[in-house]
């Protein structure tokens, strides 16, 4: 009889990547936000779109409905290898306070050019970006039904387990 070193794991418990979400605040529409949708192209390989204002801030000349950011949403493959270059560009340390309570994880770049294969482009300039990354478990979807039922809390991602699968599948150190 030979024990099994490391115990099964029910394939409905398994986390994932939901998506991984990119996202670059100009502030204010025109060219310096087209120079951004150049950069998050260029980076991501997909087309960005855009996000406007939800109220007018006039100490900052901010008009309600003027865009001010470029967002790009990645899944499958191209989460995983842009998020490899992410963690990479942070050194391979996340901190403890960019996880919340429900296994979601957010962090900065501040320059695009740290992350690696990245050069610097006279055109587009540099600019900074936050990224979100949500983590999931397969029967997640059922929350976003026509008639959606509840997700149980023995079924929602923790942190600390959000932790321990960042730390298993991309080597990371959680300081």
């Amino acid at each position: 009889m030979s024990l099994d070193p490391e115990p099964k794991v029910h394939p409905m418990k398994k986390i994932g990547i939901n998506k991984v979400v990119i996202n670059i605040g100009v502030g204010k529409s025109g060219e310096p936000l087209e120079r951004a949708k150049r950069g998050l192209e260029e980076l991501t390989g997909q087309l960005p779109t855009t996000k406007r204002a939800k109220n007018s801030v006039r100490d900052f000349g901010i008009h309600k409905g003027e865009p001010i950011a470029a967002v790009v949403t990645l899944r499958h493959d191209a989460s995983i290898s842009f998020l490899r270059r992410v963690i990479a560009a942070k050194g391979n340390n996340l901190k403890l306070s960019s996880f919340d309570d429900f296994g979601n994880l957010s962090l900065g770049i501040h320059e695009h050019i740290d992350l690696p294969d990245t050069k610097y482009n006279p055109d587009i300039g540099i600019f900074g970006m936050d990224v979100s990354i949500a983590l999931t478990r397969p029967g997640y979807s059922i929350a976003k039904r026509r008639n959606p039922k509840i997700i149980g809390h023995h079924h929602r991602v923790t942190r600390t387990e959000a932790i321990q699968f960042f730390r298993e599948q991309f080597g990371v150190n959680v300081v």
